[in-house]
């Protein structure tokens, strides 16, 4: 997989990039990351990026013509033209569904907006999705860029060293995790639970089943809705419902 980064601040993505589990990955040809800089792309001596909003109001906004240049100059560095995707407080709020979607393609082009936003003509003429990481308002699109980026980059194939975790972590089944424990076996007056340690694969099995959609309905209620619904089966008639 490649994914190209479109931003004002590259210098903010290096100590992620070679770090962790992205900097492995890249390491070892899992994924290819290549950033590149949205100013190099001006046209005056400034690199200017941004301009006054038509019909006046606060901020700057970013012009379409470094963006829409510098998409197409990349374009070429690799078979697959990519899915461009904007980071935008206006665009689908992530979820693990839409990373797994993200995930699947082979070359992503992640575009970091700032200032008061982009240009709508690079919504209309230039991007594949709009996503946003939540209801509420960065600096710019940078650390959304990033968390996108790691989303999608241990869903790789040999990114994470034990494949069969991803398939257990919180939303990767629609329910939030279950509880985990390690040593030692008590800790300040508090235990482990007594499934945990009877080596009863079978009971470890559903306990952890229990408890993740226990903690899902107590905790996010809109997300154990949608994991009935899924299960075809009533919130008020599913049996953890009912059990509670």
């Amino acid at each position: 997989m490649r994914i190209d980064i479109l931003t004002l601040f590259p210098e903010m993505f290096e100590p992620v990039l070679a770090t962790s589990i992205v900097g492995r990955a890249i390491a070892a040809g899992v994924v290819e990351v290549h950033l590149t800089n949205i100013r190099d792309f001006a046209k005056d001596k400034y690199r200017k990026v941004d301009d006054a909003p038509f019909g006046g109001g606060p901020g700057m906004v970013m012009l379409c013509q470094p963006i829409f240049d510098a998409v197409e100059a990349i374009r070429p560095q690799a078979t697959s033209a990519g899915q461009v995707v904007l980071l935008s407080p206006q665009g689908r709020r992530l979820d693990q569904r839409l990373v797994e979607q993200l995930a699947s393609q082979e070359r992503l082009i992640l575009v970091a907006g700032h200032y008061e936003g982009f240009d709508e003509r690079i919504r209309t003429g230039l991007a594949d999705v709009e996503v946003s990481l939540g209801d509420f308002v960065l600096s710019g699109g940078e650390l959304p860029a990033m968390a996108l980026m790691d989303a999608v980059i241990r869903l790789q194939h040999g990114a994470v060293g034990a494949p069969e975790s991803i398939r257990e972590e919180s939303f990767s089944m629609g329910l939030l995790e279950y509880p985990h424990f390690t040593r030692p076996r008590e800790f300040r007056g508090m235990g482990v639970p007594d499934v945990l340690l009877s080596g009863d694969h079978a009971k470890i099995v559903r306990w952890r089943l229990e408890q993740a959609q226990e903690r899902t309905r107590l905790r996010r209620p809109d997300l154990w809705d949608e994991f009935c619904r899924r299960q075809e089966t009533p919130s008020d008639e599913c049996e953890g419902c009912q059990e509670t």
